[in-house]
């Protein structure tokens, strides 16, 4: 049955005081918040790559630090902040993620520990693709688990909220095999229900004060969206994101699983929204270039259904070809390989340019990373990891005007 979804009006991050006071007031909405006491809490956040808080790439610090308060306030057994990034996360890594976005800051001023990475292990289900998970071991020993989400656009899916982010619990470069399992979107988006159902998360909230547009998890560009969402159906929070920014949520993989499961329905209800903020939908929210047709908003990624219905089933046999794709910007790569290594197929090979050659600017040659199309499934994740957006995604020009 689907439940309330719970938002706030949230301009900014300025205001500590009304951030805490909206954060308190989300969880005292929610029945789930009553059953923190004396539990081992685990809170989830997007931590995707070492990006600061500015860039609205990862769960700002400032909502992590109103959730920790309104956590601690319901007398936990023990607190802990965990992620697993995207790619390689070692130790190391995950040391610089937490510092750079600021959680780290935040989780010392708490009295709070962020996990540094390392022990992972199984946890059985009764998935429809899945029904074995390796998860990160703050998971696995968590009485009761936060999804502290961050509202973004994301290549794939469409969209990453409260749902998409529960991906972060399966540790590191193991999300490249899934990847690799579920290369098409559909069994993709049954895999990350089959997550859904066995990380079963007790509450979620999303930080959409400032949002991504554009070509996110990663790539796009801030958005002030000025809300913070909350409560305990993961699948009804995302159905409500989609309405507002005019994404049909029937496009996002994972929410179409949930809908043929019964778990959610086709378009969010706006009889079930709460809060002091209306369910007002936005008109220009960018979408990410592989949902869009010309200037579309339809959240479309099924460019054969804009053709002719002669034409349809020959453009289906070829979505390779004319699907969107990713192309590597030689200039702008760095050669440091995290596509490389993220790569589930690994058709990203290494290429070493000439003087003179291309890029023509190149004063010597170096080592930058091409895109070999065949085996490409175009899953974006080396959009979703390159530290300084390298990364484009190309669509065939004919395909641009349908």
């Amino acid at each position: 049955m689907a439940e309330p979804v719970y938002a706030k009006r949230m301009e900014d991050y300025e205001n500590a005081a009304a951030l805490e006071a909206a954060v308190e007031e989300l969880f005292c909405a929610l029945p789930a918040s009553g059953r923190i006491a004396g539990k081992k809490v685990l809170i989830k956040p997007n931590l995707l790559a070492k990006r600061t808080p500015a860039q609205a790439v990862t769960t700002h610090p400032a909502v992590l630090a109103a959730v920790l308060k309104a956590v601690k306030r319901r007398q936990p057994a023990s607190v802990v902040v965990a992620d697993s990034a995207g790619g390689l996360a070692t130790a190391g890594i995950m040391k610089g993620i937490y510092e750079a976005t600021g959680t780290a800051g935040t989780c010392r001023e708490a009295g709070v520990p962020c996990w540094p990475g390392g022990e992972t292990g199984e946890r059985r289900g009764n998935g429809k693709i899945a029904r074995t998970f390796t998860l990160i071991q703050p998971v696995l020993e968590a009485e009761f688990i936060i999804d502290l989400a961050k509202f973004k656009t994301h290549m794939m899916t469409g969209m990453t909220g409260a749902v998409k982010n529960l991906f972060g619990c399966i540790p590191g470069l193991q999300k490249a095999e899934w990847h690799t399992r579920c290369p098409d979107k559909g069994p993709f988006g049954e895999m990350l229900i089959d997550l859904l159902q066995a990380v079963h998360p007790d509450m979620a909230l999303v930080d959409a004060v400032t949002a991504m547009e554009g070509d996110g998890p990663n790539g796009g560009r801030p958005r002030p969206f000025g809300l913070l969402l909350a409560g305990e159906d993961l699948p009804g929070i995302d159905l409500a994101l989609c309405g507002l920014i005019g994404l049909d949520p029937m496009r996002v993989p994972y929410l179409l699983a949930a809908q043929k499961r019964g778990l959610c329905a086709e378009r969010f209800d706006p009889a079930l929204w709460r809060g002091d903020a209306p369910y007002t939908p936005v008109e220009d929210f960018l979408l990410p270039s592989s949902y869009l047709g010309d200037e579309g908003s339809a959240g479309n990624t099924d460019f054969a259904q804009k053709l002719p219905a002669p034409l349809r089933g020959l453009a289906r046999r070829a979505e390779g070809l004319i699907s969107p794709h990713p192309v590597i910007d030689q200039k702008a790569c760095i050669g440091c390989g995290r596509c490389k290594e993220i790569c589930p197929q690994h058709t990203i090979a290494w290429h070493v340019t000439k003087k003179g050659g291309r890029p023509k600017e190149d004063p010597k040659p170096r080592k930058v990373a091409r895109v070999v199309a065949k085996g490409c499934i175009r899953c974006f994740c080396c959009h979703e990891v390159c530290p300084v957006q390298a990364i484009e995604v190309r669509r065939l020009a004919l395909f641009k005007k349908l």
